[in-house]
């Protein structure tokens, strides 16, 4: 195997605080997806970031988890982009990022506490979620009928969907204990991604939440940033509301913060994804055989 350049960050951090741990590799063209997945199931973060920038262009990044490859990663694509500016020794970056067959807007902004990155996360196709089968998977995320808001059930997909699922309260999402194997059943059978559970604040403060997402091999999310956006673009349907600050990780020990706007133009409702990577100068935490810190 390959030596690749590797850096652990924390994305999407709170008050200097949490964030999701996410490797960010250098990658070699020439690398294998068998390389690239054994990388990501021995470096020890839910997700790792393999970035090609040997080819003009903007760069193409790719995601992947212990079990395999995602379309796309929101966390994943600001962790990246936080290295890629910290590489360059810059303090500010206006560019793309080519990530399966679409190119996103980027941009990266150091600041004193971290590096700021916001991305254009595109088309949000919603739709309700009316078939009987919402049943089994609000059962395997340990909820009854009488815990969810079932108005705002919903599916909402940034290229891979996923159920949105609004809970009565904050003490009802930190109760949640999911039946993992049957929610990752349920998540197949129906094609999900996971299951976004969220509590609206009454004060029109940050909404917080808890993703699901065992069918990829990651039971919980410590943060998930395109479902974020997803929730702006449902919220902006809903309600009129454009922008959100979404809290999650809280029930891991990793308070983590995503921000989000949604607009609503010809093609359908489009969302802004934003957050912050704290100190991305760091050391990785992880040196795994075949990995290198970069430098």
């Amino acid at each position: 195997m390959h030596s690749p350049q590797l850096m652990v960050v924390d994305a999407c951090t709170r008050d200097g605080r949490g964030g999701s741990p996410t490797a960010v590799v250098i990658d070699d063209a020439t690398r294998t997806d068998d390389e690239r997945h054994a990388v990501a199931a021995t470096v020890g973060t839910s997700h790792t970031a393999f970035v090609d920038n040997s080819s003009a262009g903007p760069p193409r990044v790719r995601f992947f988890t212990a079990e395999g490859e995602l379309r796309n990663c929101g966390h994943g694509t600001i962790a990246a982009q936080a290295v890629l500016l910290h590489r360059a020794g810059g303090t500010q970056h206006h560019g793309h990022q080519r990530t399966g067959n679409r190119t996103l807007a980027v941009t990266a902004t150091r600041r004193r506490d971290g590096i700021e990155v916001w991305f254009e996360q595109g088309v949000i196709a919603l739709r309700d979620r009316t078939e009987p089968a919402h049943g089994a998977i609000i059962a395997a995320l340990g909820l009854t009928p009488g815990d969810i808001v079932a108005d705002d059930l919903r599916v909402a997909s940034p290229g891979t969907p996923r159920l949105l699922v609004r809970v009565q309260d904050r003490r009802t999402l930190s109760a949640m204990r999911p039946d993992f194997a049957r929610l990752a059943a349920e998540c197949r059978r129906l094609g999900y991604l996971g299951c976004f559970a969220y509590a609206l604040s009454p004060s029109a403060g940050p909404a917080t939440a808890r993703m699901f997402a065992p069918a990829i091999g990651v039971d919980e999310d410590i943060v998930n940033a395109n479902s974020a956006g997803c929730l702006a673009a449902h919220l902006l349907d809903r309600s009129g509301t454009s922008q959100i600050e979404v809290h999650q990780g809280d029930a891991l020990g990793r308070p983590s913060s995503v921000f989000a706007t949604a607009t609503d133009t010809p093609d359908g409702i489009v969302a802004r994804i934003g957050g912050l990577v704290h100190h991305p100068e760091a050391p990785p935490t992880v040196t795994p055989t075949g990995v290198t810190p970069a430098q």
